[in-house]
């Protein structure tokens, strides 16, 4: 841990999960997720996704992740979408406790981020996770709260969002709080 990165403490109805922030090599997107943060935008978000590996049957490359945010549709909160610093641009990988950007295509992630449990090197650039191969923007470390992502990924998950199957949480976990330390 650096004591001159920033800090945000994500509060959710299971517990506190702290994270450091890694503004050097990850400038953009660390501005962005602040910006969400200071702008109290994350207020009545929720974990809403958990990726574990008995729920993605149609994935040849399987993940580990929990994911939050303001959710995959619209919302009036969302900013525009920022350029991606993929894992090859910043040196940050895919480890157990990474706090990463979600998106869709390249240059598409707004608000939504996930969570790593355990290493996860195909989300870093050259990874098979996206057929893009650029993979996603890490930007974070869980430094706090390991516990409370894996109890959230524990949860109980189903129903077919596209293009997503049987990885909505059935109760999103409330975060009731993201505020800098």
């Amino acid at each position: 841990m650096n004591e001159t990165n920033p800090k945000v403490s994500i509060q959710t109805e299971l517990g506190e999960i702290v994270i450091e922030l890694f503004a050097a090599q990850a400038p953009i997107t660390v501005a962005n997720f602040l910006r969400y943060v200071e702008e109290n935008s994350y207020q009545g978000a929720t974990f809403y996704r958990t990726v574990r590996l008995d729920n993605q049957a149609q994935s040849p490359v399987k993940i580990e992740v929990i994911q939050g945010g303001l959710g995959m549709g619209e919302h009036p909160a969302k900013l525009p979408p920022i350029p991606q610093e993929t894992t090859a641009q910043t040196g940050l990988r895919h480890r157990d406790g990474t706090v990463s950007m979600a998106r869709l295509e390249p240059n598409s992630a707004h608000s939504e981020f996930f969570i790593c449990i355990g290493d996860q090197p195909e989300l870093d650039f050259g990874g098979r996770r996206n057929p893009d191969g650029q993979g996603f923007a890490a930007f974070g470390q869980v430094v706090q709260g390991m516990e409370v992502v894996r109890q959230i990924q524990a949860r109980p998950s189903g129903g077919d969002i596209p293009p997503v199957q049987g990885q909505w949480l059935l109760e999103p976990v409330r975060i009731l709080s993201v505020r800098r330390l």
